[in-house]
């Protein structure tokens, strides 16, 4: 048998004795029967508040799982860049390097005076 059907059968007849003025003495119940019953119910309301906190947790867990799969992703972008920004600096070091100092000075030297000619043009 469904121990379910049982519960709301016993439910049902716990509240087969309500009249309109009031309830009437049933004497097929006795306390223990009746206490039982309520430990029933306040199982069941038990049962349901666990059975929610299990959707809650395993709602929880995808969720979680998710964002460790995109942090994962992430550090992965993260390493690809790295690796990309480490080798165009090694690049502009090899430029740097071999350029020699005369050009150098040469190019901040024409830098400078095309600041200077900008400037006393918008002044």
């Amino acid at each position: 048998m469904n121990p379910r059907r049982d519960i709301r059968n016993n439910r049902v007849a716990l509240f087969d004795g309500v009249e309109e003025g009031g309830i009437r003495a049933s004497s097929s119940y006795s306390s223990h029967e009746i206490d039982e019953q309520d430990n029933e119910r306040a199982l069941d309301g038990l049962q349901d508040r666990v059975n929610l906190l299990k959707r809650l947790s395993g709602d929880i867990h995808e969720e979680v799982e998710g964002h460790n799969r995109t942090l994962d992703r992430m550090g992965n972008d993260m390493d690809a860049s790295r690796g990309i920004l480490s080798g165009t600096m090694d690049k502009f070091k090899m430029v740097f390097e071999t350029k020699s100092s005369r050009r150098m000075f040469t190019l901040v030297a024409f830098f400078l005076v095309l600041f200077l000619i900008v400037y006393y043009l918008t002044r």
